[in-house]
């Protein structure tokens, strides 16, 4: 009967091996018109609401130059100031999911940097960040992984069979019948 329940168990828990993690990329998009609008998504498409929102200016790229959150939404609108010209980050930030986007402000306007491993493109004065925290596991990952899970299955059900040796009643041997009989 334990042995079934065991290996019940470790079926059941190799099944959700299959399915990637639930970690979440950051997706982030600006729009430039007087003013600049940030959108800030996960990559499922979710808004990253209430999110931290950090400004920097191009002159003064360690000290904020605006903090606030975004909306519902995943919106955060700030108005660089325009005789600061060059690239001015911005730092979205949730619950350790995040990413930074670079928005050129002034003569260089059309170019914005990101900081993603796979470059995006800039059309008509708007831009896309894509962050993904969680890349798909390897097959060695998976092994690794399910061979971890039944060497610790295998071990913790050999482990409770020693213990309950120790722990059954002692059967009858020929020395205690012998022993028995004499007297």
């Amino acid at each position: 009967m334990k042995w079934q329940l065991i290996l019940g168990l470790v079926l059941f828990s190799s099944l959700g091996l299959s399915e990637k993690a639930l970690a979440h990329g950051v997706k982030i998009e600006h729009n430039a018109t007087q003013a600049i609008e940030i959108n800030a998504k996960y990559d499922t498409g979710a808004p990253l609401e209430n999110a931290q929102v950090t400004v920097y200016a191009p002159d003064d790229p360690t000290t904020p130059w605006k903090q606030g959150t975004t909306d519902n939404q995943g919106n955060f609108m700030f108005t660089p100031d325009p005789s600061k010209i060059g690239y001015w980050e911005v730092k979205v930030r949730q619950a350790g999911h995040g990413g930074l986007i670079s928005i050129a402000v002034g003569n260089n306007r059309n170019n914005t940097q990101v900081s993603a491993d796979q470059p995006t493109e800039n059309k008509n004065e708007q831009s896309s960040f894509y962050s993904k925290t969680s890349q798909g596991l390897s097959p060695i990952q998976k092994g690794l992984m399910i061979g971890s899970i039944l060497w610790g299955c295998v071990g913790t059900a050999l482990f409770f069979s020693k213990l309950n040796l120790k722990h059954s009643p002692v059967q009858d041997t020929p020395n205690v019948r012998q022993q028995e009989s004499e007297s």
